[in-house]
């Protein structure tokens, strides 16, 4: 039993860091693999914020909602700036 006048420690477990272009692998992926449009599904869901419309397969709607929306949209558009606008840039 614990003494009064001690003091009690709480410690809270950090979730593990949620990785965007994992995340959006994963669920690619997980929405290939179902026979879905990745892409019509994944705007779908950026769009709208209704998590329907990522299969639950292989845990992908939960771990897109572990994201936020405009972490995703940031993650595309930085890469689409990184491999299409750049490069052009450079030639």
């Amino acid at each position: 039993m614990p003494k009064p006048n001690n003091t009690q420690f709480f410690k809270v477990q950090k979730d593990t860091e949620v990785v965007v272009s994992e995340v959006i692998q994963t669920v690619y992926s997980a929405l290939t693999e179902k026979g879905y449009n990745p892409v019509n599904q994944i705007v779908g869901y950026v769009m709208s914020g209704d998590p329907t419309y990522i299969t639950s397969h292989k845990g992908a709607r939960s771990l897109i909602m572990k994201v936020e929306r405009d972490e995703i949209i940031e993650e595309l558009l930085r890469f689409f700036i990184d491999h299409k606008i750049s490069q052009k840039s450079t030639r």
